[in-house]
């Protein structure tokens, strides 16, 4: 089991937001993941995996594509109260569930830089 967290990296957030905004998706993720995927997941760590997208165009194809796998996602959207506007489509959270199924959706991607 892992989940991972693709991140619009066109917004170039400072790190602390990016760490907010990923820790969103993750909890997001896990609360909407069904009640074996979310022991499994539990049970294996909580391994996740930080992945980019290099626009919002980009973030929104993989979520679709996530979505019509069947996995769970979790798209985040800002607040708006500190660097970005509100509305702001920021990461989606896939999973958690089995590695094969989420790497079929998110495995060509990069690590977040």
């Amino acid at each position: 089991m892992k989940q991972v967290i693709v991140v619009n990296q066109a917004l170039n957030l400072p790190p602390g937001k990016l760490a907010a905004q990923v820790a969103h998706a993750a909890v997001a993720g896990f609360l909407q993941s069904g009640g074996r995927e979310q022991r499994a997941w539990l049970e294996a760590g909580m391994p996740k995996i930080v992945l980019r997208a290099e626009s919002e165009t980009e973030l929104r194809e993989i979520a679709a594509a996530a979505q019509a796998a069947g996995l769970t996602i979790a798209p985040i959207r800002d607040a708006g109260r500190t660097v970005i506007e509100a509305g702001t489509l920021t990461c989606v959270g896939v999973g958690p569930d089995d590695p094969a199924r989420i790497d079929a959706v998110t495995g060509a991607l990069k690590l977040v830089r």
